[in-house]
């Protein structure tokens, strides 16, 4: 069975480390980026913001780490008030699994129209002790009964969310994101965050620090 099969199928043994810098595990090969750039914006990303913008800020995170919802809850809302809404950066979402409940969750949110995908993923991270194992829901029914449950409330029925899960398809797409985003730019932790091509680290980075960053590679563009 294959590397990427793995991912979805077997899933990702997460370990938090010290100070709730992130989730961790096992890297594996590398692979130069596509671009001089050091990026490349895919076709099925999910995105915000300017596409014009030359300040592109990608985000790796799981849907059941708890260090990525404490992120979109302290650390999202400033960034996307100060620097995605006015226009002044490209922001982009991909899903990076820790264990294949990632797969499942990002499936559902797949299935929503383009533009409930975010508030999806909001929903998966304010309910994490409804459907995440790191916080004791039982494997693997449990899990599955609180992933429809948050599908039931985004508007699908039960029906609707096992056809989701159960698409293989995206499967593939998944795990392509997640093995090129560790080949490309050694990712070991979630989330992490790249800016222009360049990692500047993992885990619930302070706005602050992160805003440092942005006004920095901002005052290049100028």
């Amino acid at each position: 069975m294959s590397r990427k099969t793995l991912l979805i199928v077997l899933g990702l043994v997460a370990l938090i480390a010290a100070g709730g810098i992130g989730y961790y595990f096992t890297s594996g090969s590398g692979q130069t980026a596509a671009n001089g750039q050091g990026y490349e914006i895919l076709p099925s990303d999910r995105v915000l913001g300017n596409s014009k913008s030359k300040t592109v800020l990608i985000e790796y995170a799981a849907p059941s780490c708890p260090v990525c919802a404490a992120f979109s809850a302290q650390s999202f809302p400033l960034l996307k008030a100060k620097y995605i809404d006015t226009g002044k950066i490209f922001y982009v979402f991909r899903v990076f699994p820790l264990r294949s409940d990632d797969g499942s969750a990002e499936k559902i949110a797949r299935c929503l129209p383009e533009d409930k995908y975010f508030a999806f993923i909001d929903l998966l991270f304010k309910n994490q002790p409804k459907w995440d194992v790191e916080y004791g829901v039982q494997a693997p029914e449990g899990v599955h009964d609180g992933l429809v449950l948050l599908g039931r409330i985004a508007g699908m029925s039960r029906e609707q969310v096992d056809q989701c899960m159960e698409n293989k398809a995206e499967d593939e797409r998944i795990n392509k994101v997640s093995s090129d985003g560790e080949a490309r730019y050694s990712i070991t932790g979630t989330p992490t965050f790249i800016l222009n091509g360049i990692s500047i680290g993992s885990g619930n980075i302070p706005f602050d620090t992160i805003s440092k960053l942005l006004d920095t590679e901002l005052a290049k563009q100028h």
